[in-house]
């Protein structure tokens, strides 16, 4: 500041902030799926299984993908009855260790979550594009070289069995998660899938049953 001169008060915010925000924009991110995003770089990202084998790959995008967009049919009055689409941060295990079920943490304040309650049917879109792999390869998102994938199924909350297992793959996923607003009402649920659909390359999606998706064993 020089002396015997007024700084206007927005200048003088704009100069204790600056620090701030170069901070914040300079820092990676907290958790997952921001800068830096996801535990897949360059050196940990595992290689993309053969595309003539769909039920791995489709395994593959699953676990690689740490967030999805949910279609659920929609409850809200202005477009009752139609598709709704939302993002919800997803897991299906730890890194390494993927179960193939997709878990997500709700909440009943989520509209997504009053469209299930109505109807539990929903269908689970992921694509690789998520990742680095498009981007490094210069695959267009919309390309099926691409690979994405989308399972058709039903939501529901996860009983005790399955609780432990599904909250430490979120949470080592999605640290960010540990401290969210208890007065939510978080609960932990999965995607019961019962259709799957795999588009890796030219021709249409490939359809995988679930139990060969659930067959698949990565060595």
């Amino acid at each position: 500041m020089v002396r015997g001169r007024r700084v206007p008060a927005r200048a003088l915010l704009a100069a204790l902030l600056a620090p701030v925000l170069g901070t914040l924009l300079v820092a990676p991110a907290q958790g997952r799926g921001g800068r830096g995003h996801g535990d897949w770089d360059e050196a940990t990202m595992p290689p993309l299984p053969p595309r003539e084998d769909a039920a791995r790959v489709a395994r593959f995008v699953t676990h690689v993908c740490d967030w999805g967009a949910l279609a659920t049919i929609s409850t809200l009055d202005a477009v009752r009855g139609r598709a709704f689409g939302d993002v919800l941060s997803l897991s299906d295990g730890p890194p390494g260790a993927g179960s193939g079920v997709p878990y997500f943490y709700l909440s009943p304040m989520q509209m997504s979550v009053h469209n299930l309650q109505a109807d539990p049917h929903a269908t689970l879109f992921m694509s690789l594009a998520q990742t680095d792999f498009c981007r490094k390869n210069g695959f267009d998102p919309q390309s099926p070289l691409c690979a994405h994938i989308m399972l058709s199924g039903a939501v529901t909350e996860v009983n005790e069995t399955e609780v432990d297992f599904a909250k430490r793959s979120l949470f080592i996923r999605h640290p960010e998660m540990r401290g969210w607003p208890s007065s939510h009402s978080w609960f932990f649920a999965k995607l019961n899938i019962t259709n799957i659909w795999v588009l890796d390359y030219f021709g249409g999606a490939k359809v995988v049953t679930p139990e060969e998706y659930y067959n698949v064993t990565f060595s």
